[in-house]
């Protein structure tokens, strides 16, 4: 496993950067990678079947400038911005069988993470099908696209977000998980209170980059626009 470099990207692109990745795995160009990164502005990120009209509130975005983006993966709209870090992983199949599950991949990833912030004191439990909360409050949300040797299976931690921008963009969710019971956005999520370099280090001890670091070439910087979904 490779860790990921990918400075000074625009929001559209560091969201296709995940399904390049997962082309060149699938492809035999590059293997195993992390990535992690955070958005110094805000923008949406709607899932693969998700519907603006349904998830934003388009007035406000409009009138603050907040893009709209669409992800291959599945799950709910999110809003990225400060203090967001987000984290992305291309994993193998091969390694363990159970990964080729949906249910269980995510058993087995999330309950990694949320094992290791126990361990260090954060009370994380995993909420199905693929968030991880503290005291039933949202800090982790979870998506994946999968191929046929390799899946990406990428997500958010929420370690110093300003909560209260969540409800000027994003409405109600049209779905929402159970444990959710029907809670505004800012009764519903809250921030882990560890730093973002912490949560990294964290997460490179359940995924150790092996190999040194993949740097993105000229070609892939060229190729990353034709991996953009129209929102």
């Amino acid at each position: 496993m490779k860790i990921v470099s990918c400075d000074n990207l625009p929001p559209e692109k560091i969201i296709a950067l995940d399904d390049l990745l997962l082309k060149k795995a699938e492809h035999g160009e590059i293997g195993e990678t992390i990535r992690f990164w955070e958005s110094k502005e805000y923008f949406i990120v709607l899932g693969r079947s998700s519907k603006a009209s349904d998830d934003c509130i388009l007035d406000n975005c409009k009138k603050d400038t907040i893009k709209i983006i669409r992800r291959s993966s599945g799950g709910g709209t999110i809003l990225q911005g400060p203090g967001c870090l987000n984290y992305s992983l291309i994993l193998s199949y091969k390694k363990n069988e159970q990964l080729k599950s949906i249910t269980s991949s995510y058993e087995i990833i999330l309950g990694k993470i949320a094992g290791k912030l126990r361990e260090h004191g954060i009370p994380a439990q995993v909420k199905p099908i693929s968030d991880i909360a503290i005291e039933n409050k949202k800090i982790s949300g979870n998506a994946q696209t999968r191929k046929k040797i390799y899946f990406l299976h990428h997500g958010t931690i929420l370690f110093n977000f300003n909560l209260k921008k969540i409800s000027l963009y994003l409405a109600h969710p049209p779905k929402e998980p159970s444990y959710r019971e029907s809670r505004k956005h800012l009764d519903f999520m809250t921030n882990i209170h560890i730093t973002k370099e912490k949560i990294e280090e964290l997460l490179l001890s359940l995924y150790t980059p092996v190999g040194g670091s993949y740097e993105l070439t000229s070609k892939d910087k060229n190729c990353l626009k034709t991996f953009i979904l129209r929102a």
